[in-house]
C-alpha cells in the first residue's frame, strides 16, 4: 500500500474511522477534513443487501440531485431533423447523426453525456463498443434514448446522475463539490438516498442499506449511520 502523505495522516486524524456520524457530522467532517489544493469531489458509497449476479437484485437509476454536480456537463445529441433544433434549443453541446458517429469512430470523445432518439439507435449501436465502456451509450433505462429531447438535455445539464450496484453490491455516485457547503450536500444525499430506498427490489431480503460512507476526492472514509437515513428523506 502506498505510504500516505503528511496532509493526509492529519485529515484523518481528525476522523473517527470506527463511528457512525449523522449525516450532517459526516458531510461536516469530510469537508473540514478536506486538504486538496482543488475542489474536491464528494463522494458517497452505499453497500446494499443485494445480489446483483440475480436480474431481480439489480439496482439501477437515475436522480436530479437538486444542487447538481457543481461540474459543467457537456451533453452530445443524436437526432435529425427537427429534433436536431429542439436538442440545441436545449443547450445541448453538441448536435448531429452521422457526422457524430464518424468523428467518434476517429477516437472524439469531448463530451460527458449522450443522448439519442430512438430512431437513432440503429446508427449508434454501431459505435456502442466504444461508448459502452466509457459508460456514455445512450440507454432507455436512463431517460437517454428518447424523443423527449428537451427534457433530456436539461435533467443532465441540471445535474441527473444515473448509478447502479456493483458487483460486490456497492453503489457509488458523486454528491457535488466541498465548495457547496454542508447544507447542499445534505440536500443532494437525501435526493440521492430517498432514490435508492423507492428503488428497493422486492426479492431484496434482510438489511437494504447495509452501509453508508462518504469521502472527499483526497480525503479518508466516513461513516454515516444508516438510522439517520429515514429521517433524512422524509
Amino acid at each position: 500500500m502506498p505510504k500516505r502523505g503528511k496532509k493526509y495522516r492529519q485529515a484523518i486524524s481528525s476522523v473517527d474511522r470506527q463511528k457512525k456520524y449523522d449525516v450532517t457530522e459526516a458531510v461536516e467532517s469530510a469537508i473540514k477534513a478536506s486538504y486538496a489544493k482543488f475542489d474536491e469531489t464528494i463522494d458517497v458509497a452505499v453497500r446494499l443487501g443485494v445480489d446483483p449476479r440475480h436480474a431481480d437484485q439489480m439496482v439501477r437509476g437515475t436522480v436530479v440531485l437538486p444542487n447538481g454536480i457543481g461540474k459543467e456537463v457537456k451533453v452530445l445529441v443524436f437526432a435529425k431533423g427537427e429534433k436536431e433544433a429542439e436538442a440545441k434549443e436545449a443547450g445541448a453541446d453538441y448536435v448531429g447523426n452521422d457526422d457524430l458517429i464518424e468523428k467518434i469512430k476517429g477516437g472524439w470523445f469531448g463530451f460527458d453525456k449522450a443522448v439519442a432518439t430512438p430512431d437513432m439507435m440503429g446508427s449508434v449501436g454501431k459505435i456502442g463498443r466504444l461508448l459502452g465502456p466509457r459508460g456514455l451509450m445512450p440507454n432507455a433505462k436512463t431517460g437517454t434514448v428518447t424523443f423527449d429531447i428537451a427534457k433530456a438535455v436539461q435533467e443532465l445539464k441540471a445535474g441527473k446522475i444515473d448509478f447502479r450496484v456493483e458487483k460486490a453490491g456497492i453503489v457509488h455516485a458523486p454528491m457535488g463539490k466541498v465548495s457547496f457547503g454542508v447544507e447542499k450536500i445534505v440536500q443532494n444525499l437525501a435526493a440521492f438516498l430517498d432514490t435508492i430506498l423507492r428503488l428497493k427490489p422486492t426479492s431484496s431480503k434482510g438489511t437494504y442499506l447495509k452501509g453508508i460512507a462518504i469521502s472527499t476526492t483526497m480525503g479518508p472514509g466516513i461513516k454515516i449511520d444508516t438510522a439517520y437515513v429515514k429521517d433524512l428523506v422524509k
